[in-house]
């Protein structure tokens, strides 16, 4: 093991010494438990935080431990490396056989932004609505819906970029830039900047999908109350065993996607 670490010989008494970040990582230190600490850098020492400058370089450096696990964390780099106001943009509900698809747009205060942000699939619900009220009460917050009608008419990428539309419309200030989640841009009035699995790159994004899932999952709750029997509290709509059976028994409603394939045979079939 020595010859690892020395060319030469060394004193019977001195023991080996790898680099931190090294020894950190052949322990098998968890990055993610790391990254849910109080510190924002993850548990590295506050005195290391002197300047601004040093910080950002700890985060950076915490963050290339956790990509070195093959995880990664949203941060602010893009709209850092943006400047000016830089608002989010994600989507919720494309995929369902009922209920609108949600989009929200988020503009993060710099200064002032909710610990934990990440994609919204990746949350369990009531995490998911801690950080809602989080964001509501530190950033300026737009949400837009298409309904169902809108879905059948347009198809359901258009009607998903009307509600991202919507959504920066919302905010009730034009933002510099828009980043909106995927590769398919909305008709804004701002410049959009396009981000493939945004959700888990960039924290404006990150936000955004919360605000959709957490707006949209309340929709369903109280559709489901109107229209027991399909389960969509639990499953916002999609294609479960229990929204088959419920399908199956109770037949098509007012809210089901009559332009989606499962929808449209069954009506065809009746």
């Amino acid at each position: 093991m020595a010859s690892l670490f020395y060319s030469g010989s060394k004193p019977a008494d001195r023991e080996p010494r790898a680099p931190r970040l090294r020894q950190a990582t052949i322990s098998g230190t968890d990055p993610a438990r790391a990254r849910t600490r109080s510190s924002p850098t993850g548990g590295i020492p506050t005195a290391a935080k002197r300047t601004r400058g040093t910080f950002d370089l700890l985060d950076i450096l915490a963050k290339s431990v956790l990509r070195g696990y093959g995880l990664r964390m949203p941060d602010f780099s893009l709209e850092r490396h943006a400047g000016g106001t830089v608002c989010g943009v994600d989507e919720a509900g494309r995929g369902p056989w009922a209920g609108p698809v949600v989009a929200g747009a988020v503009i993060l205060d710099p200064a002032n932004i909710p610990d934990g942000l990440e994609d919204s699939k990746k949350l369990k619900p009531t995490r998911r609505e801690v950080l809602l009220a989080e964001i509501q009460q530190s950033a300026r917050i737009g949400v837009g819906i298409a309904d169902v009608a809108e879905i059948d008419t347009f198809n359901i990428l258009q009607a998903t970029l009307l509600a991202m539309a919507r959504a920066v419309a919302d905010l009730g200030t034009l933002p510099d830039l828009a980043l909106v989640d995927g590769n398919q841009e909305p008709a804004l009035a701002c410049p959009v900047r396009c981000v493939v699995k945004g959700d888990g790159k960039s924290l404006s994004i990150a936000a955004a999908s919360i605000v959709a899932k957490v707006t949209r999952d309340r929709i369903m709750a109280t559709l489901a109350r109107r229209h027991p029997g399909y389960g969509w509290e639990r499953n916002a709509g999609y294609g479960t065993d229990a929204h088959r059976a419920g399908l199956a028994e109770l037949g098509v409603t007012e809210h089901h996607r009559r332009s989606f394939a499962p929808i449209r045979v069954l009506l065809c079939g009746s």
